[in-house]
Formats: C-alpha cells, structure tokens, sequence
C-alpha cells in the first residue's frame, strides 16, 4: 500500500517543515491533493512557497507553487 506526503519550499527552494504540516502520510493521491487544496492559504502564510508530491520515495509532481499565476 502507497502513501503519500508533500514536501515543502520556501521561495529559495530550500525544504522547511511548516506548523501546520500534517503527521502522517495521506493513504490515498486523492486525500493529499484534497488537503493541499484546503491548506495552502496557511501553509503560504507559514512562509511556504512551493510543494512536492511524492508517493512513497518517489516523486510524483513539483515544485508547484502554492501562489496564484498571472
């Protein structure tokens, strides 16, 4: 069974750990790209710019930035 978990960047591309950044891995794609999609307002105002997706040691997508384009 897969797990999935988002890795965090500031503008500099260097990895932080923001206070809101959750536990434990998600169990499913859909539950972790849900939770992005309800956090990233604070996770930005928590200094995080970028995120990555992995599932297991394997990355899925990233950088995405967390900042609306245009």
């Amino acid at each position: 069974m897969s797990t999935w978990t988002w890795t965090f960047e500031d503008s500099a591309g260097k990895s932080v750990k923001p206070p809101s950044a959750p536990s434990a891995p998600f169990p499913s794609q859909a539950d972790a790209e849900g939770w992005i999609g309800e956090s990233y307002q604070q996770l930005v105002s928590e200094g995080v710019d970028a995120v990555r997706l992995f599932e297991d040691d394997t990355e899925v997508y990233g950088p995405m930035s967390l900042h609306p384009t245009g």
